[in-house]
């Protein structure tokens, strides 16, 4: 990035507010009412917490509800998480990833109005948008108001990849997205609510509290890291090429402390130079692929991320070339060789990809597939949308 570039960049985050910078327009909504906040650590108001700031204005906050990762952000992906107290507001917290994944009627009876406010990544496979969903639906079953404090997308100017075959509809795609979605969660939760996608086609009583001075193009850079293994603007930007990654016998940097920038297995030794070792990291990744074997690949940490905004599109060339490159191509795909894999289907959301790159058809041709399905979504989403 260029000095100008980084000028630019910064004279526009000072622009933007988020929602839950704007008091003015949802303190009058919660004032004098029991509020419930699903929160995590990108829930600030500047430097503090959104929790900590409304208990000091008097908000009269009686439980938290966390997603995964947990309310302060400190839990690995994946890994459960407990009903705790929060130690620095000794407010109750409800865990949301554990056994139980929306808020039950026993939890909302002493709720007059809710919030939502975490920070996304604009991709199908990130789960924040999947537990605004679940507490959408819970809202709506006990009748309860829900507010949205919105934040940009990072990958706000990315709507591409396949539309979400519901054949393979799992845990990391629940709707018929592509896999970089091109929303804000309020448009998201607009979208949800407008295209009947809440079970049983429910519409939830939501009110959005919009971003100010803000456009889907905009470069933004998070304050906060949206979860342990997203800790760097580059990984952000990086993650809606690289988390497909997670359909493959490749570690994608995690056991390593730049998660989502580097690709590699112990297999591509004296085919590319350079390597990295992940190791088990409390709170990152206990057990991550290859733990403690040198993995070979490709370093991305220096990548001009400005590509990926030119080009307007998610990048496949690096799985096509690591799927031809790979000396195992027999265990490439082959997601019973380790817990830490999904299946590509569920990653990608589509049943023909897996083939397409074993065959080496061209990415254009892949994409040429499944262009009608994404079109439509592009023109469906203008429905919703809240910025330009």
């Amino acid at each position: 990035m260029t000095k100008l570039q980084a000028n630019q960049l910064e004279e526009t985050q000072q622009e933007i507010k988020t929602g839950a910078e704007q008091l003015d327009l949802y303190l009058p909504l919660i004032k004098g009412k029991r509020v419930a906040i699903l929160a995590n650590q990108t829930s600030i108001i500047g430097k503090t917490h959104l929790v900590d700031s409304l208990q000091t204005l008097g908000v009269n906050i009686v439980k938290v509800f966390g997603p995964e990762h947990g309310f302060r952000g400190n839990a690995s992906a994946g890994a459960k998480v407990s009903d705790d107290i929060d130690e620095q507001t000794g407010i109750p917290i409800i865990s949301l990833y554990g056994r139980k994944n929306k808020p039950s009627k026993e939890d909302l009876a002493d709720v007059d109005v809710l919030i939502y406010d975490l920070q996304d990544v604009g991709v199908r496979f990130y789960t924040n948008i999947n537990a605004l969903a679940r507490l959408m639906e819970a809202c709506q079953e006990n009748k309860k108001p829900l507010i949205i404090l919105d934040r940009p997308n990072p990958n706000g100017y990315l709507i591409d990849g396949p539309v979400l075959d519901m054949k393979y509809k799992s845990g990391i795609g629940m709707f018929p997205l592509p896999m970089a979605h091109g929303l804000t969660v309020g448009e998201f939760a607009m979208m949800a609510n407008g295209e009947g996608w809440l079970t049983n086609q429910v519409k939830a009583d939501i009110q959005v509290i919009p971003v100010a001075n803000y456009a889907h193009d905009m470069p933004y850079v998070l304050p906060v890291a949206p979860s342990p293994n997203l800790n760097t603007p580059q990984s952000v930007l990086l993650y809606p090429s690289l988390c497909m990654f997670e359909g493959t016998y490749i570690n994608l940097g995690r056991g390593t402390y730049f998660p989502f920038t580097v690709l590699g297995s112990p297999a591509y030794k004296g085919i590319y130079e350079f390597s990295f070792t992940p190791t088990g990291i409390k709170g990152m990744a206990e057990t991550p692929l290859f733990m403690d074997q040198v993995c070979y690949g490709i370093d991305l940490r220096e990548y001009d991320t400005e590509k990926l905004r030119e080009s307007g599109q998610i990048n496949f060339e690096w799985i096509r070339e690591l799927y031809q490159a790979s000396p195992e191509k027999e265990k490439f795909f082959d997601s019973k060789l380790s817990n830490q894999m999904n299946n590509i289907e569920i990653q990608i959301g589509r049943g023909d990809f897996r083939q397409q790159i074993i065959d080496d058809v061209p990415i254009e041709v892949i994409r040429a597939g499944w262009e009608p399905e994404l079109s439509a979504y592009k023109k469906m989403r203008m429905k919703y949308l809240l910025y330009p």
